[in-house]
């Protein structure tokens, strides 16, 4: 081949493959967030015993987040007068960009991320908590005292729950030992021991990480503008809150934001506590041995699984909104600072200290699985990981005895 075309060849297989990877990300960006607005309806018809939408896309009205699109687009784009224009029309686009970098470094198989790194998790909270920048940006660009009493509450909101989300995420990586979220998923990945299943292997039954993962489900809530958690929003106090100057298609990037957040955060819960894209029954590891072709169907199988689980945590937090009434917003911060910091710092702290007491107690660092595990080949299994990480830490307080 000639030196110049090998060398333009270079130039830009780069460019494709991060055009291909930005282009998935952005599907699975869009199109989850399209679902849950029809599954909200949908959801909360069945709560309240009514039908929902059904006039568009056949009885179950699965073309209504398209038709909503439609609308929107067709709706006039309006600009206060005194409003900030240029902050007004550019707040929108960063609170997109800060939910879509999230999905960067989320991965949806072992291997199927499009950015790994091995800090994937601070990487995914870092740019889902600049959210707020375009929050703050949209009540004091719009020129309106609800947008701006709107966008303080969200702003003391979000990164108020941040904090003890955050702490909480941290309960699974201390006894785990990575930061890495490909890694994390592949230690929890068990085998069959003393006739319970790999999914014991899970976070979600470790006693310490159980119930952090209900701490961290309740802030990640909070920290999506969810009820009964949506102050900023409270229709019959600030009107529509920060949004309230936002009409068309602006007006919609805000919830195609909150609702994309909302997978994204679900989908950092069933990494760190619910096994990722693993079954919990064996069937990814099986499919995984059987060689290339069983890997790639190994993938997209887990993948699935990683969606599901995903879903199912957006389900529940759509279930709440729509089962418990709205908090004040003095309670909502009451229950941030003066209960939920402290659950979470008490439940780290429980992290460092349980597996040590367990081994100095019983000579084993988790309850379950009932049998040592040993050795695996290639990632250990959390009971190893623990294993090992209680072992070193009782060897260096022993050393430091001495």
């Amino acid at each position: 081949m000639h030196p110049l075309l090998a060398a333009t060849e270079f130039e830009w297989a780069p460019l494709l493959l991060g055009v291909l990877h930005v282009a998935l990300v952005g599907a699975f960006f869009g199109l989850p967030a399209g679902i849950f607005i029809w599954a909200e309806r949908k959801v909360s018809a069945r709560i309240q015993d009514r039908l929902g939408p059904t006039r568009t896309g056949g009885r179950f009205g699965w073309l209504q987040s398209a038709a909503d699109g439609a609308k929107l687009i067709q709706k006039e784009d309006l600009a206060p007068k005194a409003a900030d224009q240029f902050l007004f029309k550019l707040a929108p686009y960063i609170v997109v960009v800060a939910s879509f970098s999230a999905f960067m470094f989320l991965p949806f198989a072992d291997g199927w991320a499009a950015v790994d790194s091995d800090v994937g998790l601070f990487m995914m909270l870092a740019m889902l908590s600049l959210e707020v920048i375009g929050v703050i940006l949209a009540g004091w660009s719009s020129a309106s005292k609800w947008a701006l009493f709107g966008a303080i509450r969200e702003a003391a909101q979000m990164v108020s729950y941040e904090i003890p989300m955050a702490i909480c995420s941290l309960v699974p990586i201390v006894l785990l030992g990575t930061l890495n979220l490909n890694e994390i998923v592949q230690i929890q990945a068990g085998d069959w021991q003393g006739g319970f299943p790999p999914m014991f292997n899970w976070m979600i039954f470790h006693p310490v990480a159980g119930p952090a993962f209900i701490c961290y489900f309740v802030c990640a809530t909070a920290s999506c503008k969810r009820a009964p958690f949506d102050l900023a929003e409270a229709e019959s106090e600030l009107v529509a809150g920060f949004l309230t100057e936002y009409s068309g298609m602006r007006w919609s990037f805000f919830f195609l934001a909150e609702y994309a957040s909302m997978y994204a955060v679900s989908g950092i819960a069933a990494i760190l506590f619910l096994g990722g894209w693993d079954d919990g029954l064996g069937i990814h590891s099986w499919l995984k041995n059987l060689g290339w072709g069983g890997a790639l169907a190994a993938n997209l199988f887990g993948a699935v699984v990683l969606m599901k689980k995903a879903s199912v945590l957006v389900f529940l937090q759509i279930w709440v909104r729509w089962t418990l009434p709205r908090l004040r917003i003095d309670q909502v911060m009451t229950t941030c600072l003066k209960y939920l910091i402290p659950i979470a710092c008490t439940l780290f702290l429980a992290a460092v200290v349980y597996p040590l007491i367990l081994v100095s107690a019983t000579g084993r660092p988790m309850i379950l699985p009932l049998e040592a595990t040993g050795e695996r080949v290639g990632h250990p299994s959390a009971n190893d990981r623990i294993w090992h990480g209680a072992e070193a830490e009782t060897a260096s307080l022993s050393e430091g005895d001495e």
